[in-house]
């Protein structure tokens, strides 16, 4: 097999410990390793140690909060208008850019097959 690579002696924060344990379990241990860019071994650890309850909880950890059914009624229309707006300011952006395609100061000279760019005159342009 390859060289093991060397790696310094790192040290996590126990937040970083539980939400890699997290993504360890909902997409599989070997893949999280990878994308998190640590040892396999240790993210293997760190959910031996939660599944025995030894791994320290994440100071401030995020606890579902309860919110009425009409606050997250009221987020998400306030989330659906700022996505419409910004599907309208993407569009806007588009077109924009697909008119001045057409503006360019030069044309193609189709020769055998292929295009060759050619410079138009001042007189051509305004015609």
């Amino acid at each position: 097999m390859g060289k093991k690579e060397l790696v310094a002696n790192r040290q996590y924060t126990d937040e970083f410990k539980v939400e890699a344990v997290k993504l360890g379990e909902s997409i599989g241990g070997n893949q999280a390793a990878k994308r998190l860019g640590i040892p396999e071994s240790s993210l293997w650890n760190w959910i031996r140690l939660s599944r025995a309850g030894k791994l320290k909880a994440a100071v401030g950890e995020a606890v579902a909060a309860k919110r009425s059914v009409s606050e997250v009624e009221a987020e998400n229309a306030r989330l659906r208008r700022e996505l419409a707006s910004a599907k309208l300011d993407l569009e806007i952006v588009k077109k924009a850019a697909a008119g001045s395609m057409g503006e360019r100061n030069t044309c193609f000279k189709f020769s055998r097959g292929r295009m060759k760019p050619q410079g138009l005159s001042w007189a051509l342009i305004q015609t």
